[in-house]
């Protein structure tokens, strides 16, 4: 069993981006100001998809404005897809853990600790953000796009068996040693049901789902995705559910090993954990 000390573990951070520079070194700050659970160390992993506005500009500048924060800049020197920057990032990555973070301002960065809470508990090796469950910001948009996506996550759990309910999230926090095992193909938004649908063949996985608040952008404020990679996730999610065989065999496990508790610290007991002292009544002896 692999162990991993608290104060020695590292989330890389990639950030795959094409034409973010106005809002990439606004990530980029939240990514660097944001303090993890534990003191946990970040990696973080820009992936310039061959961009064609300032983005390359906007990343350098802020890595010479910002030299105390550990960035690795790559950039492809043909446009490849959304998927192929993540392929590029993940397999960069040196973190004990890897979680994807847009480079537009549709997801918090502070909110990695949400994803790393199970993690660091001892119970998960994979966690995705839910933009549909739990009570956080999600900003209102498209009726379609979310009939769009709960189709899909319904569908890709067919085949997975998995109870997902946000499969095409941004935020998916992974086992970096697993998710660099796996071959995946994808090189556009099929990246989603790919790595769902390998990750869910691993032997004994542990995935867990956190909610997560969620401040999406309209096609005029950059948005992307299009109903093309929509019907592109429904060949992917039968594809690699039907016709791909699992990649890892074998799931070693690991171990996460906190900091000792200074000596004659007492741990502090919830009080709905505390035990109650019950009174005893005394016997009155009769004369």
């Amino acid at each position: 069993m692999d162990v991993i000390k608290l104060e020695s573990f590292t989330l890389s951070i990639v950030v795959p981006a094409y034409n973010e520079g106005k809002t990439l070194s606004m990530v980029l700050d939240k990514i660097a100001n944001v303090r993890l659970k534990h003191d946990i160390k970040k990696e973080i992993i820009v992936v310039n998809d061959c961009s064609t506005d300032d983005t390359e500009e906007v990343v350098k500048q802020y890595m010479y404005d910002n030299p105390d924060v550990n960035i690795r800049y790559f950039k492809h020197e043909v446009n490849k897809g959304k998927g192929a920057a993540l392929h590029t990032g993940i397999q960069k990555a040196s973190g004990d853990y890897l979680i994807i973070q847009d480079a537009d301002l549709e997801y918090n960065p502070e909110e990695f600790n949400l994803l790393l809470e199970p993690v660091i508990d001892g119970f998960a090796d994979v966690v995705y953000g839910s933009r549909f469950m739990g009570g956080n910001a999600h900003r209102i948009l498209f009726f379609w796009h979310t009939i769009g996506n709960k189709f899909l996550t319904s569908l890709s759990n067919m085949f997975t068996n998995l109870n997902l309910t946000d499969m095409e999230t941004c935020y998916k926090l992974f086992r970096t040693d697993l998710i660099q095992q796996l071959d995946l193909q994808e090189k556009r938004f099929g990246f989603e049901p790919e790595v769902t649908a390998k990750i869910s063949r691993i032997p004994k996985i542990r995935i867990y789902e956190v909610g997560i608040s969620y401040y999406g952008r309209t096609y005029e404020e950059g948005k992307k995705i299009n109903w093309k990679d929509g019907f592109r996730a429904l060949y992917c999610i039968a594809r690699y559910n039907l016709f791909s065989k699992p990649q890892v065999k074998k799931l070693e496990p690991i171990s996460i090993m906190r900091k000792p508790a200074a000596s004659g610290a007492k741990t502090a007991i919830p009080k709905d954990r505390a035990p109650q002292q019950i009174p005893v009544k005394k016997k009155v002896s009769s004369l």
